[in-house]
Parts: C-alpha cells; structure tokens; sequence
C-alpha cells in the first residue's frame, strides 16, 4: 500500500479526524470510500467495469460508438445553454 502526505488546514484535518471517529474509521479509510464515492478507479478497475458494460449492453462497438457520440452532443448542447 502506498503512503501519501497532503497538507490540510488545522481545522479541516479536526474535522476529518472527528468525522473518522464518529464513524469508527481511519482517515485514510473515509478518503478512500471518498475516492470510490467520485468515481476514481484504477485503469485495472476501470477497465473492469468497461468490459462488463459491454457485456451488458447487447450493443455491437458501431452501435456503442454512436450512442457515445450522439450523447457527447447532448452534453455540448447543455453546455451551450
């Protein structure tokens, strides 16, 4: 496992060491939950969880390919807006 050193306000590190308490967890564990809570995954992980949508999905990788695109407007669009 990897160590990692960030600096915190004082009051944001009383405030994460509480919160860890309150809950019966290590910091590093509330930051972790955090990270899984946001979507960051590993390139292993993300991978993982591509495949299994294409396996889910009963779409060929043309039809994939186009729902991705027309979505990628639709983003743009509310963008715009």
């Amino acid at each position: 496992m990897s160590r990692l050193t960030i600096t915190l306000s004082e009051s944001r590190y009383r405030a994460l060491k509480e919160a860890a308490v309150q809950r019966d967890k290590t910091i590093g564990q509330l930051i972790d939950e955090s990270l899984d809570f946001y979507g960051i995954k590993s390139n292993t992980q993300a991978l993982d969880l591509v495949r299994r949508a294409r396996a889910h999905s009963g779409l060929d990788q043309a039809q994939a390919l186009a729902l991705a695109l027309a979505e990628q407007e639709v983003r743009a669009e509310r963008l715009a807006e």
